[in-house]
């Protein structure tokens, strides 16, 4: 549970940075974009949010 949380709050802090930032938000070299990549990395990690949200709800007995 604790996974799935981090990983969409970070999504949804970083999501609109780069649209923010402008070209900065895209070029590797500028922390910002570096921050939004780990983030979608993180998402493909921990897995698409509805399957552990299944996977939580499941083990609550829900």
């Amino acid at each position: 549970m604790a996974e799935t949380f981090r990983a969409e709050t970070r999504a949804r802090a970083v999501d609109p940075c780069p649209q923010l930032f402008g070209g900065y938000g895209s070029m590797l070299e500028y922390p910002i974009a570096r921050l939004h990549a780990d983030a979608r990395v993180t998402r493909l990690h921990v897995g698409t949010s509805e399957v552990m949200k299944v996977i939580v709800a499941e083990s609550l007995g829900l």
